[in-house]
């Protein structure tokens, strides 16, 4: 029994000082924390000016901010500054990474220093203007309208959304090939002053382009369809006309000239005038 009473008060040693160790190592973290480096946005375009934000929970008048890009450094801030580090995208490689030092070797409140994780930015081509068609067919129902929209240029995947005039009339379609949007609806009946556009944004702020305003074509889609189907018809009729304007113009001289050939007389011995005289 005496055994079992050890056993079971070294095991309530133990814990108690695992719980202490514990306890200790928070309060350590507490004390020196690893700072936050982070931006506005981490989507970019080149020629943005940028701005990194180096911060940590606990404040001190004497802390130092080390900003570095990778393994180089940048640049030092003191409290009495700002703790932001500001730059421009120019090309690929200022993209980062980028990461923050907090130093602070004079107060108590922050006497260690740490880093922190990595930061880097994406680069994104902005959206071009897009361009809108819209295609209209005649059904019993109604008018069944096909808007399609594309933007030529700008990093994938890309939102479009269409709208008649300010009002949007289709959920945000979204594109990860150079592919057109598109979106079909029907309408009764047109006024005539129906207008259509689309937006195309991708993951870059404030940069949503959009198209120009666009009517209802007149032209409805099975009318160009039927003209497609009767095209080589006519093609063809229009070639027989004009293979049989020779035949008829050639055919009745022909006969004409034979029945002349038949009406002269077998003398060989008329010379070319007698036989025009003749022939008159």
């Amino acid at each position: 029994m005496m055994w079992k009473k050890s056993f079971l008060v070294f095991l309530f040693s133990l814990s108690i000082q695992n719980a202490v160790l514990d306890d200790d190592r928070t309060k350590k973290t507490d004390e020196c924390p690893s700072p936050r480096l982070s931006s506005q946005t981490t989507v970019v375009t080149k020629g943005q000016n940028v701005s990194l934000i180096c911060s940590i929970k606990k404040k001190s008048q004497t802390i130092m901010y080390y900003f570095y890009q990778g393994d180089k450094y940048l640049r030092t801030k003191d409290n009495g500054e700002s703790n932001i580090f500001n730059l421009r995208i120019s090309e690929a490689r200022d993209l980062g990474p980028y990461k923050c030092k907090v130093q602070d070797s004079i107060s108590s409140v922050y006497r260690c220093s740490k880093y922190s994780p990595d930061f880097n930015f994406t680069l994104l081509d902005p959206v071009a203007t897009p361009v809108l068609n819209i295609s209209v067919i005649q059904t019993e129902a109604g008018l069944y309208i096909t808007p399609r929209c594309i933007s030529p240029n700008g990093s994938l995947p890309i939102n479009y959304t269409f709208f008649e005039k300010n009002a949007a009339i289709s959920p945000a379609i979204s594109k990860d090939v150079r592919q057109p949007a598109e979106f079909n609806f029907t309408k009764k009946s047109t006024q005539g002053d129906e207008e259509y556009r689309c937006e195309a944004k991708n993951r870059l702020l404030n940069n949503a382009k959009y198209s120009q305003y666009s009517p209802i074509p007149l032209t409805d889609g099975d009318g160009c369809a039927l003209c497609l189907q009767l095209l080589p018809v006519g093609l063809l009729l229009v070639l027989k006309v004009i293979a049989l304007i020779p035949a008829c113009w050639i055919l009745p001289k022909y006969k004409a000239r034979k029945a002349m050939r038949d009406n002269v007389p077998e003398d060989y011995g008329h010379t070319p005038m007698e036989v025009g005289e003749y022939e008159k």
